[in-house]
């Protein structure tokens, strides 16, 4: 009979992990889609934090697939080439030469480094992009601005960035089967062989509508939407988000975020979470928690 006695971490530690088990169950066999970026991807400690949390996630049933971003690390080697980035509504243009640095860093560089990290605690995680077995059929995005002073709108050409024309989702199927965890950079293609760079938020929520994912959970750096005092708003329905928008309580860089959730939630998901990336093990707070971490935006 043991004479030690439990010590108080362990027994947090213990009732931690029985307090999640419902939550496990809830989400056993389903997949959640997680757009990573932002802080998260950019602080060692975090991104390793990361990396963990989507092997667990594995390890209890759950298909984890990645989608990642990755503008910072762009820029940097955009400044290291000494090519200047010109940037329109927040989309950077992007030209052949640009859209070829654009897809080394992100399906070369980060794509790997996001790999290695999740194989290094222990899973077995594979690097794709959209590319790839013709996941992610992209259009041209197009977008008009008004003269303020004609209030004539002129098209803006944004070179090769597309936005998602359809997804195919038969090689991560076929990877939910199997002990393999997909990491997709946002790179697509059209019929004619051109390749687009593809927001990474819209690419996530493209590939979770088309999985019938059960979450989609997006990495930030807020805590999620807030209200005008500040507050975090920790439920939403469609019907909220758009009196939110109405009000001016959501705005700026939150629109298009929002917007990708209803359209992921539109096309199948059950839900879409903003959380915030910056919080230590942010992605099993919001599964595996009764409070969850940051804004779920549902149907009603």
């Amino acid at each position: 009979m043991a004479e030690t006695s439990a010590g108080y971490s362990e027994l947090l530690t213990a009732r931690t992990l029985s307090e999640a088990l419902p939550f496990m169950r809830k989400y056993a066999g389903a997949t959640i889609v997680i757009k990573y970026g932002g802080h998260a991807m950019g602080d060692r400690t975090l991104a390793d934090e990361f990396a963990r949390d989507i092997v667990l996630m594995k390890q209890v049933g759950i298909n984890p697939v990645v989608v990642h971003g990755g503008g910072p690390q762009i820029k940097e080697m955009m400044d290291r080439l000494r090519i200047e980035s010109e940037f329109v509504d927040g989309l950077r243009v992007t030209d052949e030469a640009t859209m070829e640095i654009v897809e080394m860093v992100l399906s070369g560089r980060i794509n790997k480094e996001i790999v290695s990290a999740i194989n290094r605690a222990g899973g077995g995680a594979v690097g794709l992009s959209g590319r790839d077995c013709n996941m992610i059929r992209a259009r041209k995005l197009t977008r008009t601005k008004k003269d303020p002073d004609s209030n004539i709108e002129r098209v803006l050409d944004l070179g090769f960035v597309g936005e998602p024309e359809a997804v195919n989702p038969h090689v991560l199927d076929v990877l939910a089967r199997s002990d393999l965890i997909p990491v997709i950079a946002p790179i697509g293609y059209d019929d004619e062989g051109n390749t687009y760079n593809i927001n990474a938020d819209t690419a996530a929520g493209a590939v979770a509508a088309a999985l019938g994912a059960r979450r989609l959970l997006m990495l930030t750096d807020v805590k999620g939407v807030l209200s005008k005092a500040g507050e975090l708003l920790t439920n939403l329905s469609a019907q909220d988000v758009t009196a939110l928008i109405a009000d001016g309580t959501v705005s700026g860089g939150m629109i298009p975020k929002v917007e990708t959730c209803l359209n992921a939630v539109n096309g199948g998901v059950d839900a879409s979470v903003i959380l915030d990336g910056r919080v230590s093990h942010a992605v099993l707070l919001e599964l595996f928690t009764a409070h969850g971490a940051g804004t779920l935006i549902g149907r009603s």
